[in-house]
């Protein structure tokens, strides 16, 4: 495993998605993965070489975090690993349940903290935007939030780049802590944000964690091929579009010319773009871990990245809600 800066920390250029697993019961991924099942998988992560861990206070209805917290306990050091989490999403129903309000924000970082069993987060994600709320609450709560020790990092994820850069400038303006990341939609199928966003973060020493880097599996099976995830994943079933067919069908080209996996085709793709620190890999079967840590050490050609990219289409703005 190769390992890249984040801020100030060393993390692994794969970070595991914990959205995989939690309670299938709970919440509305009823393809996650139970806990027994689950542990293997971040325990396996973790002797390959990850340290980064990302889940979020929404997945699962918080039964992510708690399967996560409870095997990194038991299979690593707590400072030897950077976990991150997100708020935002609805955790309970009626006023307050939901959002990044000063009420909001403090109750759900105590929360987070008690179901990962831990006194710090290393990243503390706002889980999108919130534009009900006045910017600078919510920025001054994640402040205070930092000073109080109980996060030592604060990230945001999907916006446009206007309301990144409003953020971003109104934390300088009032001394408060500044995002150190952005965790975005980003993968070969999806590459709007090449047009302001990255360029941002690029001027902005931001790192950038993709999310759905293999667009929730697309790029690592035939177009027409389907699984149980997929069938019961509506809001993936929004983000990509027939034309989308012919960049899959060159992934799989480079990746049989090469003889490595088409996730390892996926990944190495983004591992050429210099802006982005680590794609936020979801593992559920052996063979996805083994392509993250391979994808690695796979150097594309400049021929190569030019006939995975000459397709693109521009798409919609997807994600950002």
């Amino acid at each position: 495993m190769r390992y890249t800066k984040l801020a100030g920390m060393d993390v692994s250029e794969i970070c595991l998605g914990m959205m995989s697993y939690g309670d299938p019961s709970l919440g509305t991924h009823p393809w996650s993965m139970p806990e027994e099942e689950a542990r293997p998988f971040i325990k396996n992560a973790l002797e390959a070489g990850v340290n980064f861990f990302d889940t979020a206070n929404v997945y699962s209805a918080g039964s992510s975090e708690e399967f996560t917290g409870r095997a990194l306990k038991d299979f690593a050091r707590r400072d030897e690993i950077v976990l991150a989490t997100k708020v935002n999403g609805r955790m309970q129903p009626g006023p307050n349940g939901a959002g990044l309000s000063r009420k909001a924000i403090f109750a759900e970082i105590d929360n987070s903290l008690r179901r990962l069993g831990t006194d710090y987060v290393d990243l503390y994600q706002i889980h999108r935007f919130d534009s009900s709320v006045p910017l600078e609450e919510t920025l001054e709560a994640l402040h205070d939030v930092v000073k109080s020790g109980k996060a030592r990092y604060l990230g945001a994820s999907s916006m446009f780049a206007w309301q990144f850069s409003k953020a971003l400038y109104t934390q300088q303006l009032n001394g408060w802590t500044k995002f150190v990341s952005m965790q975005n939609h980003y993968n070969l199928l999806y590459r709007e944000e090449e047009r302001e966003m990255l360029p941002l973060c690029a001027d902005q020493g931001i790192a950038v964690i993709p999310w759905s880097p293999l667009a929730r599996g697309r790029l690592t099976r035939d177009w027409d091929a389907t699984t149980a995830r997929a069938e019961t994943d509506e809001f993936g079933s929004t983000l990509y579009v027939e034309s989308d067919r012919e960049i899959v069908e060159q992934v799989a080209a480079v990746a049989a010319a090469r003889g490595v996996s088409r996730a390892q085709v996926a990944l190495a793709w983004l591992h050429c773009n210099p802006v982005v620190t680590a794609p936020i890999v979801g593992v559920t079967k052996p063979a996805h871990l083994d392509d993250a840590v391979a994808s690695v050490e796979v150097e594309l050609t400049d021929d190569e990245v030019r006939s995975l990219e000459q397709a693109y289409q521009p798409h919609r703005i997807a994600g950002h809600s």
